[in-house]
């Protein structure tokens, strides 16, 4: 199996200060190493059989104290952090970093993606535009069940302006631990799948 490269063009969407992790056998080159170290963004190594328990997460100037502390609770819980910004409160845009979970997930890069700002709405509409993504703005537990029993959602969005941190642990931890139901949902997520398909074409 060949191994995956990193170049110095695949941490253009890597927020400055961010971690990213990578596998043993990933080829890094000179010039992303040199990026990586000029904007302060740790390459953390993990092993194959770790790849199902990365969670890639991101947030905007208004969700990013959410994010610190949903960064321990996802540790605390085992899961490595992808993390991908952004790193401070100077005012930001929640699309750059909702892209940037996105891809992370459609890239097989973590398992499933977190993204915060201030509401959870834009960054949901934002991350729904990369293909293959299903991203949920939740709100309780019952949305995030929901989300991945019915809907196989593969981001969670949360608004931290309009939950609680004890909430959103909650939520985080629903998501993260149900299962998609399949059945008649997937006929469904199949309609999904082919209503993306067409629109790519038109």
């Amino acid at each position: 199996m060949p191994r995956h490269v990193l170049t110095a063009a695949d941490l253009d969407s890597v927020a400055e200060g961010a971690e990213l992790s990578i596998t043993p056998d990933t080829l890094v080159t000179p010039l992303a190493r040199e990026e990586a170290e000029r904007r302060r963004i740790t390459l953390r190594v993990v092993e194959h059989n770790s790849a199902n328990r990365v969670v890639a997460i991101g947030a905007d100037h208004g969700g990013l104290e959410l994010k610190e502390k949903l960064k321990g609770f996802l540790r605390d819980w085992g899961y490595i952090v992808h993390d991908l910004g952004t790193d401070s409160t100077d005012a930001v845009d929640y699309p750059d970093f909702a892209e940037a979970v996105a891809n992370s997930v459609a890239r097989s890069d973590a398992t499933c993606g977190v993204m915060i700002d201030s509401a959870g709405i834009g960054s949901s509409i934002a991350a729904n535009k990369v293909p293959g993504i299903r991203a949920a703005l939740c709100y309780d537990r019952a949305t995030a069940r929901n989300s991945r029993e019915h809907n196989n959602a593969n981001v969670l969005t949360l608004g931290a302006r309009l939950i609680s941190a004890e909430a959103a642990r909650e939520i985080l931890a629903v998501f993260l631990e149900t299962p998609f139901a399949g059945g008649r949902h997937q006929r469904r997520l199949d309609k999904i799948s082919a209503l993306e398909s067409r629109s790519r074409k038109t």
